[in-house]
């Protein structure tokens, strides 16, 4: 008989002092700790760096991992956010599609309507400042 194990499934933001961007943290998350994840944006340099992933994993394992990263420094912000957009507001203008970063709007070549994968977001917000209509809404 198999148990079925908890997993949990998080998207997190890091942040890299500039004397913790050279150290392999995502490798550390895999092999150590068995985690599965999915790089959704990524910005490191010798400075400093910014990623924002999506974790998986069973229960222990994830709790492991994110002690390790607290542990090891990093500034750790979940992402509990979420964009949405009001589509009786969205006027298909495409103004969202030029400044996401994750590729979260897409153009329909047929109908010239903006398609919206939540999916995909990062919730950078970018979309929401760039929206002339105000179509697109951040929720806690």
């Amino acid at each position: 008989m198999v148990k079925n194990k908890m997993t949990a499934t998080k998207k997190i933001s890091l942040r890299f002092p500039r004397h913790l961007v050279s150290r392999p943290v995502v490798y550390h998350l895999i092999k150590d700790f068995n985690l599965e994840l999915n790089i959704l944006k990524a910005n490191i340099t010798s400075e400093e760096g910014h990623m924002v992933l999506e974790l998986k994993g069973e229960r222990a394992d994830f709790d492991k991992g994110i002690e390790y990263l607290t542990k090891s420094g990093l500034i750790i912000d979940t992402l509990c956010r979420e964009v949405t957009r009001n589509e009786e507001r969205c006027t298909d203008c495409g103004a969202c599609v030029t400044v996401c970063p994750s590729s979260s709007f897409t153009v329909d070549p047929a109908t010239r309507e903006v398609r919206f994968e939540e999916d995909k977001c990062v919730v950078c917000g970018m979309c929401i400042l760039s929206c002339p209509s105000r179509s697109m809404e951040l929720h806690f």
